[in-house]
């Protein structure tokens, strides 16, 4: 089976700045279309923090609802999951959780964290990995003591390159845990060395391309897609990719909310917007 391919979906807004939900809609049924195996709503890309209690509501159970209609997986980005567990119109395939930010617990600390979000969720977590926001490193041990506890399924990677650790736990990796490339740029790699799968804000340019990367492993087509991936994150996430979106006529405007700020026509005039 070849590895699966997950978009983690910005959130399109209006020219007033609300949430342009018809939009949202469009784009999760397009990219679902084009070959992608689930969608991530309210990760990182779908700026969750800057949206109220009620929008984060109608995105997650819009997104839900357009899988469940597709046949699709639905993950949802839940923060570090100390709250939002089990209060969904529509219920997830699995919850997207991060090592808690800042703290710094260390990697016991981890481990403790994700086993009582565990023992809380109804449904399976996948544990985000992106230790350059949240200041917590995990070696390849951690992460298989997290794949031993009951309920965490997998991990989003997104240690911002590859290194001996990546190597280490993609070498051996835990019977039944997946570990989905979640640095873009970096993912050709990853599943070249044997991730499962890959949460890709990039794939919503690209996404029957990067379908193709993961059923071939085409070293070419790998190569165009991580030049491309580049361009995408020249700017703070997803700045580039509600620029390139919009001007595709895909999304209504390439608004973001503060503290980001629109990407510039300088890095816009870096991606390629074409098929």
């Amino acid at each position: 089976m070849s590895p699966a391919l997950y978009v983690p979906l910005v959130t399109p807004f209006a020219a007033d700045g609300g949430v342009d939900y018809g939009a949202l809609e469009a784009l999760a049924r397009d990219v679902l279309a084009q070959g992608a195996d689930g969608l991530v709503a309210l990760g990182t890309t779908g700026e969750p923090g800057s949206l109220d209690e009620e929008e984060r509501g109608r995105v997650a159970e819009l997104v839900g609802r357009v899988c469940r209609a597709a046949g699709a997986r639905f993950v949802l980005g839940v923060g570090d999951g100390r709250r939002g567990l089990g209060e969904w119109a529509v219920a997830p395939d699995a919850v997207l959780v991060t090592v808690p930010a800042f703290v710094r617990p260390g990697e016991a600390g981890v481990v403790a964290h994700f086993a009582g979000v565990a023992a809380r969720s109804d449904v399976p977590l996948v544990v985000y990995h992106v230790p350059y926001r949240t200041g917590q490193q995990l070696t390849a041990r951690a992460l298989r003591e997290l794949a031993a506890i009951p309920g965490v399924a997998g991990v989003k990677y997104a240690v911002g390159g590859i290194d001996a650790e990546t190597v280490d736990l993609l070498g051996d990796r835990p019977a039944g845990f997946d570990v989905l490339a979640g640095d873009d740029v970096f993912a050709p790699a990853m599943l070249a060395l044997g991730a499962t799968g890959a949460v890709l804000a990039s794939a919503h340019l690209d996404t029957a391309a990067w379908v193709r990367l993961a059923a071939t492993g085409d070293r070419e087509l790998g190569h165009r897609l991580a030049a491309q991936a580049a361009a995408l994150f020249r700017e703070p996430n997803p700045t580039v990719i509600k620029a390139a979106l919009h001007a595709q006529g895909r999304i209504p405007t390439p608004g973001v909310r503060l503290p980001l700020l629109p990407a510039s026509p300088q890095a816009l005039a870096g991606v390629r917007l074409g098929t």
